[in-house]
């Protein structure tokens, strides 16, 4: 049920908007309403009660924040952990290429994360079926179709795998946090709190890492050797706690996307590090810039260097989004203002060497034929380059004073969609179109 409507038309009347949250309690649809009632706040920062309830409503953030559900998590990281183990055997290779756990391993310890979200939020159990239906069915198709391609389709579209699986997965967790007809506000939310996610995933992995090399140094020392079923059991088990134990650690299912805390802890650094990194970035891409005329045939003739601007690519754009501000009243009107001309800036600049990029892999396509990895390609680039498009647009376009991040948000959540696309292409379109090709 929205809100939206409702606290729109009431938004200048006090007792109405009280006695409709009051309501939403009653039934069991608080939640709803804050997130609804954050999301009129954003598309009007300066009505002083919805000002109000923003802050009455934030306040209570905080404290059900720190109770994590560590009683679901746990068990449900164990649980993954073990089925990861289950699949993991370095000698038996999925299409003669790699262990059927690097191209496996996040749809099945997707389940896992939807089972801790679905159960711990209490809610959206069907969309979560619906998630994991589609996650097991991606999966099965990937399984039955690749082993039929052959020579170097089938091994570039298992490298393929290895990348749109665990974005699939991804998606599927979007689709139950966010449902079908989510706000930009809550989408944007839901992109940020995915940075932190990966983010405690890495430093989760690289204590396991070290803990993993302590243990085997240890055993060495003493001549043991461990056996090798515990070692697949400390790599892929591993892997699925860390999994299940990453999203438990930053996101809690009790609270839409938009209600989750941005005020402290890694949110803030995050958004302070990619706020920090993003002169750096500047400088870079002007280096890139006054570059490219000396060495212009480069990407045109060398695929590692269109490798290099693709990658530089997803970068930036992953720069933008975790220096937008969630909320922009956050900032001083002065830093914000900067904040503003430095994203503009970066956007013009990378979308220069996009279309740079673009315009290498197209001639290497009309010369060399369409591949795998170049359709691929062709289809993240034209993504990318809409995104840098539109942010452009939007931002030179609000005017001073308005709410430009909001506006950044809306073109962010609005491409979510065009990645969804693309992936779900690239999984289930690329084994058909490249099935008999060498």
């Amino acid at each position: 049920m929205s809100y939206l409507e409702s606290i729109q038309n009431f938004r200048n009347q006090p007792a109405e908007l009280e006695a409709l949250y009051q309501a939403a309690l009653s039934n069991r649809n608080g939640e709803q309403f804050a997130t609804d009632l954050i999301a009129c706040y954003n598309a009007e920062p300066h009505n002083l009660l919805l000002a109000a309830w923003y802050y009455r409503l934030q306040a209570k953030a905080p404290e059900s924040a720190v109770k994590r559900l560590w009683g679901l998590a746990v068990p449900l990281a164990v649980l993954a952990g073990l089925a990861l183990w289950a699949i993991f055997d370095e000698n038996n290779l999925f299409a003669s290429q790699v262990p059927y756990l690097m191209v496996f391993w996040a749809p099945l310890a997707g389940l896992f994360i939807l089972a801790f979200l679905a159960i711990g939020g209490r809610r959206a159990y069907g969309r979560a079926l619906i998630a994991g239906t589609s996650l097991a069915a991606a999966s099965a198709y990937v399984f039955f179709m690749i082993p039929g391609m052959k020579g170097l389709a089938q091994e570039h579209t298992t490298i393929l795998m290895m990348i749109h699986l665990p974005l699939l997965t991804w998606i599927a967790v979007g689709f139950l946090l966010l449902g079908n007809r989510s706000q930009h506000g809550d989408r944007f939310a839901f992109l940020i709190k995915s940075f932190e996610v990966f983010v405690t995933a890495g430093v989760y992995l690289i204590a396991g890492v070290a803990f993993t090399a302590v243990t085997v140094g240890m055993f060495e020392a003493l001549n043991v050797e461990i056996p090798a079923a515990v070692m697949r059991l400390m790599v892929a088990g591993g892997l699925g706690l860390v999994s299940v134990l990453a999203v438990a650690s930053i996101y809690d299912p009790r609270f839409s996307p938009l209600g989750q805390d941005f005020q402290q802890g890694l949110s803030r650094f995050i958004a302070t590090l990619m706020r920090l990194l993003l002169p750096l970035t500047l400088l870079v891409l002007a280096v890139y810039l006054v570059a490219i005329p000396f060495n212009f045939m480069a990407p045109f003739q060398e695929r590692e260097v269109l490798i290099v601007y693709n990658a530089m690519l997803f970068g930036v754009i992953g720069m933008l989004i975790g220096a937008t501000p969630v909320r922009l009243q956050e900032l001083s009107p002065q830093v914000g203002t900067l904040l503003r001309r430095g994203i503009l800036a970066a956007a013009i600049m990378a979308l220069l060497v996009s279309l740079y990029a673009l315009a290498a892999i197209l001639y290497r396509t009309f010369d060399g034929g369409i591949t795998i990895n170049r359709l691929t390609v062709i289809g993240w680039n034209s993504i990318n380059i809409g995104i840098l498009v539109l942010a452009i647009i939007r931002l030179l376009r609000i005017p001073t004073g308005q709410d430009w991040a909001a506006a950044l948000q809306r073109v962010f959540g609005a491409f979510m969609i065009a990645y969804i696309v693309w992936d779900v292409f690239i999984i289930f379109a690329i084994p058909l179109l490249f099935r008999s090709t060498q």
